[in-house]
């Protein structure tokens, strides 16, 4: 993926990422606005197999995926994909604009 410069005008966002897997022991969010640190943003149970997780998200296009038991997933949220050098795909956020 290009990398953008960050727009001056655009602030960093709180963003909360949700996921639906009932039979999921542990979830994590990754991606490159965390350097894909799996130990930075373990997410949440919530109840009725829901997982969550608030951040705050810099400006520029940031990839990311969940690590749910192991297993990496896309966003099924969001349709805004990316080809990784995995050959899998990746979800994106754009906050390149206001």
């Amino acid at each position: 993926m290009k990398k953008t410069k960050p727009n001056p005008e655009i602030k960093k966002r709180k963003t909360t990422f949700s996921l639906d897997s009932t039979d999921a022991k542990e979830v994590y969010l990754m991606g490159s606005f965390n350097n894909w640190n799996q130990k930075k943003h373990p997410m949440h149970k919530k109840g009725n197999g829901k997982w969550e997780k608030t951040v705050i998200i810099p400006p520029g296009m940031h990839e990311y995926k969940f690590l749910v038991d192991g297993q990496w997933k896309e966003d099924p949220q969001n349709g805004l994909t990316c080809m990784n050098c995995f050959g899998t795909k990746n979800s994106v956020l754009d906050f390149t604009r206001k």
